[in-house]
Formats: structure tokens, sequence, C-alpha cells
């Protein structure tokens, strides 16, 4: 067995993209195995496991994955993970990953194959409310499939909204609120919040919105009236339905799965996509386990490995 520690041998944002899209498309063919993931829950957080079968890969495994929003104060990172890679035909493992950067990559891809597929532009003004990890992780993954011509940030401090802007020096990069961030092309949400901060006469006509943050029950950043003016997109239904964006409204009755318009799979595989160019197009991301094994191929074909004897 194979240990990966990260850091090294990590790959590109380009190739994370196109293995994070084939990894939709598998899904949107309906070639997958993933149940939903399970949620253990602490009074500071969560871990949660995700399970899944890629076959188009050949890779199985699962990822122990947690989020405690307040760890940033002890310097720690709000979410860390493991990977562990099983073997096929025996079950044998063949791999544990430090998937705690994996983890924003792969995120951050999901949301680029959405705003490639959505966006009604190729050049965008990019509007980011949040300003860590993931934030920076969208901006890195969306830059390799539209231009982004200005970067709008809102950061509930100051000082790490220009922190953030400091990461991409050859972009115009805004530091201002959220209403301010809302003018955009594309707006990418990265917050634990469990309020609404978007408002829905913010957003613009024919604008695409990447939901990121709301990854857990109880969990939400968007004007529930947003999603109804709007067409959501999502990873996985039943995901969604519990613990993406959607789940509060869908709780209280704001909002009805009958309403999702379908999957990014369904948008990769052709199925669905932007009608007109006035509509307003979201993707709640809740995260699948199948963006894990796409990503842990990826670095177990090139990454820097620690022998582990096994068993």
């Amino acid at each position: 067995m194979r240990y990966y520690p990260g850091k090294t041998g990590l790959p590109s944002p380009h190739e994370v993209n196109r293995a994070v899209e084939a990894a939709f498309r598998e899904y949107g063919e309906g070639l997958v195995q993933m149940p939903p993931k399970v949620y253990v829950t602490f009074p500071k957080g969560d871990f949660r496991t995700m399970p899944a079968y890629l076959p188009s890969m050949g890779i199985a495994g699962v990822k122990i994955v947690n989020v405690h929003p307040e760890n940033p104060r002890s310097g720690l990172p709000t979410v860390m993970a493991l990977t562990i890679i099983l073997d096929i035909d025996t079950g044998m493992p063949r791999a544990v990953l430090n998937a705690t950067e994996l983890t924003d990559l792969r995120t951050g891809a999901a949301g680029a194959v959405a705003a490639q597929y959505l966006s009604r532009k190729k050049r965008i003004a990019l509007g980011v409310v949040g300003s860590g990890r993931q934030a920076i992780a969208q901006v890195n993954a969306i830059a390799d499939v539209l231009e982004i011509e200005e970067i709008l940030v809102w950061s509930r401090t100051a000082e790490n909204a220009v922190e953030f802007c400091g990461q991409f020096g050859e972009i115009g990069c805004v530091a201002g609120s959220v209403e301010s961030a809302c003018n955009a092309d594309v707006i990418v949400t990265t917050t634990p919040s469990r309020t609404p901060l978007i408002r829905s006469e913010w957003v613009q006509k024919g604008t695409h919105i990447n939901a990121i943050g709301a990854d857990a029950p109880g969990k939400e950043e968007l004007d529930p009236a947003l999603l109804a003016r709007g067409r959501v997109f999502v990873d996985d239904p039943e995901q969604a339905l519990h613990s993406g964006e959607i789940n509060v409204p869908f709780s209280q009755g704001l909002f009805r799965a009958d309403q999702i318009a379908g999957t990014l799979g369904d948008v990769v595989c052709g199925r669905k996509k932007r009608e007109s160019q006035d509509e307003i197009t979201i993707f709640d991301s809740t995260g699948l386990a199948i963006q894990d094994l796409a990503i842990a191929s990826l670095v177990m074909g090139r990454g820097a490995y620690i022998d582990l004897p096994f068993p």
C-alpha cells in the first residue's frame, strides 16, 4: 500500500477540471456506484464518509472529511480529509492519500465545469463571496475555462479580502460589499453561512451562480427567492436536498424537488443546458465522492509516495 502525503506532484487545474468533468459525465450516464454521504456531527463541526466506485478509471474508495468552521482561529484548516483507495478485485487497500488540498482542487473543478457549461459569456467579471481556500480554488479552476477580466470579492474581514486579491496579481481584483460582488457574470459563494447572504434583487438576469458553501443541513447562502427565479442544477439530488443550498428552503416548503432542473452530469452529457441569455442558472454543489476518486487517480499516477506494508 502507498501513502501520498500531499504537497508534491499536485495536478494542474486543467488536469483536475478534465478529470472531474469526465467523472460527472460518467455519473450522468448512470455508470457509477455512489451512496450518499454519511454525516457524524460534533458540537463544533462534523465529519462525513464518502464511498464510490468509478468504473471508467478502475478506481474505488472512500473519503473521510471533516468541516469545522472555527478551526482557522486555532490555525487549522476548516476542511481536512483522507482518502483510502481499494483494489477492485481483492478489496485490499492500495493507497491512502492526504486529501486536504485535493478536496479544495476537486471542489474548485466542479465549479469550473459548471461555469464552463452554464455561463452565458466566456469573458467574465467574477464575483466571489468569501475569501478562504475554497474561494481561491474556485478562481484558479474557473480561470482555466473562462477568461476572468475582473474579480469582485467580499469577505467578512477586510484584511482577508486584501490578502485574497493579492493571490491574483495578473487579474484586477476589487474588494467591496456583498452587493457589489453580485454585480458579476458569474458569482461564487464559499461561506459557511446559515442565513442567506445573497439577495435576489442584487443578481442580474443571465448570471450564473456556483453555490459552494452550503454542504451540510442548515447551511444556506442564497435568498430562496433567487432559487425561484433561477434554474437550479445539482451535483446529486439526494445530497442537495439533504445538505446543499436547497436544503433549508426544501425543508421549509419554499423549494420543491421537482424544481431541480437537472444534474451537472445531465449538463455535461448534453441533456440539459442554459436555455436563454436572460435566465439565472445556479449550481448547487455538495461534493461527490466520484470527484475525489478522479483526482486520486491523477495523483496516484504522478505523485511521490511512501510504501506502507499491508497486510
